[in-house]
């Protein structure tokens, strides 16, 4: 668990970058925060639930409420407006946000790794993104799924623009078990897990493996307001969402029961198998702020459309050695 170590070390030595130097509430009055998460709780969120079920926001001066979104685009006008004080977003949210003028700043990864992934049946010819020249692909809607299909048919070595997008919504696990198209746009912890426990052969090919850089997916964000005013309760949620990891990290199966006794309707072989995929990408990256990874990932969102400005990364996450 070194980079558990090396993660709270990091935590103590970048959020005091000055200011009034508040640690939060005082022992006893907790201060309140609001936390909206990316989507429906799932495993991915596995460290906050286990950090809330055992006090480790309360123990940092916080009495942090979690939110669910209304929409996957909600937490940014949501922290840009000052109706939350942090949100869980997709990286490819938070540089649209900052595109747009949104005061809105990364201050911790979450998930290492790209999740999003092509997935495809097994039980067809598609056997690798490349062939899937002139047959379809069902999609969100949303510009990063064209994106995601363009990476991968073209890093494999294939022309994306001969494969027809169909929009399907948020529907692909009914759409692909169904055979309506020949793959879907989906994430590799959540919609392939979800086709597999329905029974439907697949194959999955992540999208760090064709031709985008391994940028880290989730981040937890906070308006620059808030880091600016109150250094201290975003010290606090930090460390606490540190811990809160740390322990999903090392008992995955006591924070699934902590998600699972805070949101009773998932189903436990389901969570189970997301959170197995993903403990390895709940590791950080020690890097800085504006290191390779993070330039690669703007200058990616960049070829790709989902951003127009590369200078928006310089300024997308706190100056620290969190990334």
């Amino acid at each position: 668990m070194r980079w558990v170590a090396a993660l709270l070390a990091a935590v103590v030595v970048w959020l005091p970058l000055g200011g009034c130097g508040d640690d939060g509430a005082e022992p006893g009055a907790p201060r309140g925060a609001t936390l909206v998460l990316d989507f429906t709780p799932n495993a991915v969120h596995s460290g906050i639930y286990a950090a809330l079920a055992r006090d480790y926001y309360r123990s940092a001066g916080v009495d942090l409420e979690v939110r669910q979104p209304g929409a996957s685009t909600d937490g940014p006008k949501l922290l840009a407006t000052g109706r939350a004080d942090f949100a869980i977003l997709d990286i490819h949210d938070l540089g649209i946000a900052r595109e747009q003028g949104l005061d809105v700043v990364g201050v911790m990864p979450l998930v290492q790794r790209p999740l999003a992934s092509l997935i495809t049946r097994a039980d067809t010819r598609i056997r690798r993104p490349r062939d899937l020249e002139g047959g379809t692909v069902g999609v969100t809607g949303l510009p990063s799924d064209d994106a995601v299909v363009d990476s991968e048919v073209a890093a494999d070595g294939g022309d994306p623009k001969t494969v027809e997008r169909v929009t399907i919504g948020f529907n692909a696990v009914a759409s692909l078990a169904a055979g309506k198209v020949d793959a879907v746009t989906g994430f590799w912890n959540a919609e392939a897990v979800a086709l597999r426990e329905r029974g439907v052969p697949i194959r999955v090919f992540k999208l760090d493996d064709y031709g985008a850089p391994r940028y880290p997916e989730l981040v937890l964000c906070t308006s620059g307001k808030t880091l600016k005013e109150d250094r201290g309760l975003v010290r606090g949620v930090v460390r606490a969402t540190v811990r809160g990891y740390r322990f999903a990290v090392k008992r995955p199966m006591a924070a699934l029961d902590d998600l699972l006794n805070a949101v009773p309707s998932l189903d436990l072989d389901e969570q189970a198998a997301q959170l197995h995929l993903l403990l390895p990408a709940f590791r950080p990256v020690q890097s800085s702020v504006g290191g390779d990874e993070v330039l690669a990932w703007g200058k990616w969102d960049v070829t790709h459309g989902i951003l127009h400005d590369p200078s928006v990364v310089k300024h997308a996450f706190v100056d620290s050695g969190v990334f």
